[in-house]
């Protein structure tokens, strides 16, 4: 029967006689990843803590990291430090990587195209290091892949959890049949048990490049049955998904999950393909950023320039969780941008304040300046809970007060905030198209909506764009884009989902209309873009009987031009 000792590990115990384990940050099937504090050197470190289990090889997978994370010595692949064990565990100590996972800020919608192909340059040096050392990772999938904090570490993503890989010269863990593996991302021959190759690691980590840029994994079935069926099937070509990815990029990557390993090229070819890519996928802001320094289209650095890199990655990490005093230079760009958004979304949000008061037919027992610069420092500081508390303490008093204006305000504020719970910063973004309706120019709006990232972002306040306009045009009783409901019940009769159909497809599809590198191609795009938004709007309109919007002409040559500058703003 299979026994266990328990996890005795608490915040607070020492292991190793060096090292104090503070905060748990991550688990597994095979042990927890702890946040702890090197006591000699004085720096924070990972400690992966693995249970010694009779019945079962965690040792031994320890052991087979350890000897794999001791060969490497690369910046893109996070460096081991120590190896140890007592009693009841084994413990690898590692060095500190604050982030997230590929997988994370896939999910999250964090990447561009950019980012992705960024990482895969990135991935292609780490793995080209560690087949040259001859060992083989066997399990590279995006959970596996660690993508710093802008600025943090120096480099752009690290490879980790060398737990089940192949070393070259180890018989003992290179057995046939020997099948381990993410079966999602597991090549062909691995999943047969014939061992696994660098052309296995290849095979994955073109899958994971296909699977970031064509938002797929087309080997995942809905269990691992259906999985296992798919594992070797020839997959759809990537551009048959992403028709405006380079073509060559693309078939590099096909090439890479080609079921023969004969056939798919080297890691050599895929980066040489990835980094010609660079200046022709998009580049709207992203979470990655390039290091100072580090070029995508040079070869692979030395191995002393990886400890240099390395060094100067480790004393980054140290600052970023006790910054020493007096330190120099600006903070990283990443930083600078979240920065700026929280400051943009609390000045958005004390306009909103004053614009709600200015609605009210009496004045509240503080001042709107006031009221309005408290909301900001409460989004600046808490921008979730600051925005929600604003938003319901002004809807709050407006209902006390028998305002109309209480119900405009709870019904503005429900789409944004329920439908992006991670994107603060935008959720005031929709007033904007108020005051641009004020401006007799509402149809510039879906140009704002158009610069966020991800497309559900930019679809949901294009939008809540129009719907934040029908709101007020229904509370003023005046027509900024179409007629008026007459109430709050009349709006369920009003087109105003069409309506803003139309213009959420607009700011989705912004982006892709105005994106390439060629004055003649974005001012087409810009215009068609437009043209199709006012008479999308005017059509709508019409067939509804709210009327026709009033300056369209105009309203559509001002959404072009705005389209056109901020394609050229997201180049520069």
């Amino acid at each position: 029967m299979e026994t266990a000792q328990h996890d005795v590990a608490a915040t607070g115990t020492v292991v190793l006689d060096r090292y104090t384990l503070l905060e748990k940050i991550g688990s597994g099937g095979f042990g927890t990843v702890w946040l702890a504090q090197d006591e000699r050197l004085r720096r924070p470190v990972a400690v992966k803590r693995i249970p010694v289990l009779a019945g079962r090889p965690h040792a031994e997978r320890a052991e087979r990291e350890a000897l794999a994370a001791a060969r490497l010595s690369h910046p893109a692949v996070v460096s081991l430090y120590e190896a140890g064990r007592d009693d009841g565990a084994v413990y690898l100590v590692s060095e500190l990587v604050r982030g997230h996972t590929l997988g994370q800020l896939e999910a999250d919608g964090a990447l561009s195209d950019r980012d992705v192909v960024l990482v895969g340059v990135t991935l292609c040096d780490a793995l080209a290091h560690a087949h040259a050392r001859g060992v083989i990772h066997r399990d590279v999938k995006p959970g596996n892949v660690l993508v710093p904090d802008a600025g943090a570490d120096g480099v752009v993503a690290k490879l980790t959890d060398f737990g089940i890989a192949r070393i070259a010269d180890d018989d003992a863990l290179t057995a046939t049949g020997d099948v381990v593996g993410t079966l999602a991302y597991m090549a062909p021959e691995q999943a047969e048990g014939r061992g696994a190759t660098a052309a296995s690691d290849l095979y994955a980590l073109g899958l994971v490049l296909y699977e970031a840029l064509g938002g797929v994994n087309p080997v995942r079935g809905g269990n691992a049955a259906a999985t296992a069926r798919r594992v070797g099937m020839r997959l759809p070509p990537l551009r048959r998904l992403r028709r405006d990815l380079p073509r060559g990029m693309c078939a590099a990557i096909d090439a890479c999950v080609l079921a023969d390993p004969a056939l798919r090229g080297s890691l050599a070819s895929l980066r040489l393909a990835l980094a010609d890519a660079l200046a022709h996928v998009a580049d709207e802001p992203g979470t990655v950023e390039i290091p100072g320094g580090w070029n995508p289209h040079a070869p692979d650095i030395d191995d002393n320039r990886a400890h240099s890199r390395r060094r100067d990655a480790d004393v980054a990490t140290q600052e970023a969780v006790a910054p020493s005093e007096g330190r120099a230079g600006a903070p990283p760009r990443g930083r600078v941008a979240a920065v700026a958004a929280r400051l943009a979304g609390a000045a958005a949000t004390a306009a909103l304040v004053l614009a709600a008061l200015s609605l009210a037919d009496s004045r509240p027992p503080i001042d709107p300046l006031t009221l309005a610069a408290l909301s900001a420092a409460a989004v600046a500081l808490l921008p979730r809970i600051g925005w929600l508390a604003a938003a319901a303490l002004l809807t709050a008093w407006l209902a006390a007060e028998s305002q109309d204006a209480w119900w405009v305000v709870a019904l503005a504020a429900l789409p944004t905030a329920v439908l992006l719970p991670l994107r603060p910063a935008w959720w005031s973004a929709p007033g904007a198209a108020v005051g641009l309706g004020y401006l007799a120019v509402p149809l510039a709006y879906p140009v704002l909506a158009g610069q966020a990232r991800t497309l559900w972002t930019r679809a949901v306040l294009g939008a809540a764009g129009y719907w934040w306009l029908a709101l007020v045009q229904a509370l003023v009783h005046d027509r900024l884009v179409t007629e008026p409901a007459a109430d709050l019940r009349a709006l369920v009769e009003h087109p105003v989902i069409a309506i803003a159909g139309v213009w959420a497809a607009a700011a989705a599809l912004l982006p892709f209309m105005v994106r390439g590198r060629h004055a003649a191609a974005n001012l087409l795009g810009a215009v068609a873009w437009a043209t199709a938004l006012a008479l999308g709007t005017q059509t709508v309109a019409r067939a509804t009987g709210a009327g026709d919007p009033p300056g369209l002409i105009g309203a559509a040559a001002l959404a072009a031009l705005l389209a056109l500058l901020a394609g050229a703003l997201r180049r520069t």
